[in-house]
């Protein structure tokens, strides 16, 4: 099929264009498999496509606030380095433990919302006492005075409140907040801004991205060359030679100068840092 939306298109359709069934595809099915995930794999990590923007909240609970004012059990490392005295000293450390687990398909995190007492709904809060006492009349406001006061309010936030600094590792799957605890209450939301990787069983036009189908079949075709590699130079009847080292070599090459197109056609830029 020429437009494949499921996996097992999608490895028909490479393995048709190695030769299948004009000539023997020496790769079994498992390896294939394989193949297919390390491509959606790839695909998740490095094209802009392979991954969609969303906002996950999360509610938080006493367990999360205890968890997070608490501190971890006190390790002991011992100083190894030559000017120890004999009795080597022993250096304790502590490691805050105010983390949320993520879901596994998260492949990135750009920030946490905010998490202040002055957004509107907070009666007590700087924004709600401004609307409810100087904008109350759509009419007779002046568009230019409110977005300037609206910066301001901004940069004042910003003084005073300042980003919330995170640290997330997607391996292990956990996004420490560095916050103070004590100010997070239990039922409050906290808005994640993220990177979820795309999901090809419910987004099965994966199957048919031009960079997912190239790739893929030049990882059969390296895998087929790895298989025939010790063939290499055997003649069968009819004088037929295995080369696998060219079918490897070959497929290497197309692979390199994909990841070369990834990186100037898929991949988005880095972005300028401004200072």
């Amino acid at each position: 099929m020429a437009k494949p939306n499921s996996r097992t298109e999608l490895k028909e359709y490479s393995l048709r264009k190695l030769g299948k069934p004009v000539i023997e595809i020496n790769v079994d099915d498992d390896q294939i498999e394989d193949l297919i995930d390390d491509t959606i794999q790839l695909f998740n990590e490095r094209v802009y496509d392979g991954v969609e923007r969303v906002y996950l909240k999360y509610k938080i609970t006493q367990d999360d606030i205890d968890t997070g004012r608490g501190r971890n059990v006190t390790t002991q490392k011992t100083d190894t380095n030559a000017g120890a005295t004999p009795a080597s000293r022993t250096l304790d450390f502590d490691e805050g433990r105010g983390y949320l687990t993520v879901p596994d398909h998260i492949i990135g995190v750009q920030g946490v919302l905010p998490i202040s007492n002055t957004y509107v709904g907070n009666m007590f809060g700087f924004r709600y006492q401004f609307f409810l006492n100087d904008f109350y009349n759509f009419n007779s406001y002046d568009i230019l005075t409110l977005e300037m006061t609206m910066q301001h309010i901004q940069t004042l936030e910003f003084l005073l409140e300042g980003q919330k600094p995170i640290r997330y590792n997607k391996v292990q799957n956990r996004l420490y907040l560095d916050i103070d605890w004590s100010r997070i209450y239990v039922n409050e939301y906290i808005v994640i801004d993220c990177y979820r990787a795309l999901d090809p069983v419910t987004f099965t036009k994966l199957y048919n991205e031009r960079f997912v189908k190239e790739y893929l079949t030049s990882l059969i075709k390296k895998q087929w060359g790895q298989n025939l590699i010790k063939f290499s130079g055997i003649k069968m009847p009819g004088g037929v030679e295995f080369n696998g080292r060219q079918l490897y070599d070959d497929a290497a090459a197309e692979l390199e100068k994909l990841e070369g197109k990834m990186l100037s056609t898929y991949e988005l830029p880095p972005l300028d840092f401004v200072g």
